[in-house]
């Protein structure tokens, strides 16, 4: 196991400081049989930000996440986590560059016959050999970290509000201590308040925990709120990134309707100066 991280380390060794890039998508292309998804697609993601991912509904934004993480093999292009390629990456390589992800999936994907302690347990027990009182407290730990009351530990998913829902899948994404967090429409399905406090969690989790997130998300307010950067998803491939101000000043027509349109938010950019 050793010998895996120090791998790792040597070939990232570079990626010590914030604003290192720690994803690296070049050349990605994506195809189900004669339907490409994803076509020469180039992506970065740098240590310490939030990054905004959005795009046309069946753009393929969660085709592209579902990539990066494996679980959808690409048909060109390279992939790159911590410096370390993922197609030529050992076993054990790849072990320890998994341990280093979290996910919260678009409906949370919470197991219905675990409580939400055993929810968030369920990486430890794949991952680590630990005692199980060790793995109750840590769990507990992370439960309460997401601003779950302690009760939560022992309900069933059935149990939960949508807000509650959210924050326990988060609490799983987060129980092995991640570098980088990925977020399918974490705010999707919950009211305004709910979406604004779940914003701020993320917001707090990245700059106390020093995270990296990918946020695939439709929800402006998130954009505006808590993302550093943003990557717009069209034509199968990345059409535009950069800040909110970038957003605002794109003259590409499907950025142009959803950042400026009649339902975008309007932001007053001197103040965010």
């Amino acid at each position: 196991m050793a010998s895996g991280t120090k791998t790792i380390q040597s070939e990232g060794q570079s990626l010590n400081g914030k604003g290192d890039v720690l994803l690296s998508v070049r050349d990605l292309t994506v195809a189900f049989e004669e339907k490409v998804i994803l076509e020469k697609l180039d992506l970065d993601i740098k240590r310490g930000e939030i990054l905004g991912f959005v795009g046309a509904s069946g753009s393929g934004k969660s085709v592209l996440l579902r990539t990066i993480l494996g679980l959808i093999r690409k048909r060109s292009g390279t992939i790159k986590l911590f410096g370390v390629d993922l197609e030529s990456a050992s076993e054990e390589e790849r072990l320890r560059i998994d341990m280093r992800l979290g996910v919260l999936f678009q409906h949370g994907a919470l197991f219905s016959a675990l409580t939400v302690l055993e929810n968030v347990q369920v990486p430890m027990r794949e991952y680590l050999d630990l005692p199980r009182k060790l793995m109750n407290e840590l769990a507990m730990l992370k439960i309460e970290l997401v601003g779950l009351p302690p009760d939560a530990a022992g309900k069933y998913p059935s149990e939960l509000s949508g807000g509650m829902i959210k924050r326990a899948a988060l609490a799983r994404a987060l129980a092995l201590d991640p570098d980088i967090v990925f977020l399918d429409e974490p705010t999707s399905g919950l009211d305004p308040i709910g979406a604004a406090e779940f914003d701020e969690l993320v917001a707090k989790m990245r700059d106390t925990m020093g995270l990296t997130v990918y946020m695939v998300t439709h929800d402006l307010d998130s954009l505006f709120s808590v993302c550093d950067r943003v990557a717009v998803l069209g034509k199968k491939k990345v059409l535009v990134e950069g800040t909110i101000a970038d957003m605002l000043k794109s003259e590409e027509p499907w950025v142009r309707s959803y950042f400026r349109g009649k339902r975008a938010r309007q932001l007053d950019l001197a103040a965010r100066a």
